[in-house]
């Protein structure tokens, strides 16, 4: 079983699951993951909460290390930036790798919305087991 049957398996036992998020593609430059955003996902102000679009952002990378390193890593920084609101309706996270070493990788993402609005970019930095 590679990684992605792995990631597909695990798709409905996991926050992956609880949040909705589908694999749309993923290769060794970037990883695509998307999201129906809907009322589960919204905050009190009406428009999808930071935790969910740091949540997706998160997982698009480590989605992105696994994919490269062909085991998962464990996200030790996380820093986000949020632009634009988000609303109702189709999200996409997109993942790119920035920089690696022998025990670290660090990545960017970001989330757009069906009119290709950036709602938020994140850089992270993953540790990568021994």
């Amino acid at each position: 079983m590679d990684w992605s049957d792995e990631v597909q398996q695990r798709e409905e036992q996991s926050f992956w699951g609880l949040l909705g998020l589908r694999l749309i593609s993923a290769d060794h430059r970037l990883v695509q993951l998307g999201l129906k955003a809907g009322a589960s996902h919204l905050n009190s102000m009406g428009i999808v909460h930071g935790g969910v679009l740091s949540s997706m952002m998160d997982q698009a990378m480590g989605t992105l290390v696994a994919t490269i390193k062909g085991k998962f890593g464990v996200t030790t920084h996380l820093n986000v930036n949020f632009l634009s609101p988000m609303r109702t309706g189709e999200l996409i996270v997109s993942a790119y790798p920035l920089h690696e070493t022998h025990r670290t990788m660090t990545l960017r993402s970001e989330v757009r919305n069906e009119e290709g609005t950036l709602g938020c970019l994140s850089t992270a930095t993953f540790r990568l087991p021994k």
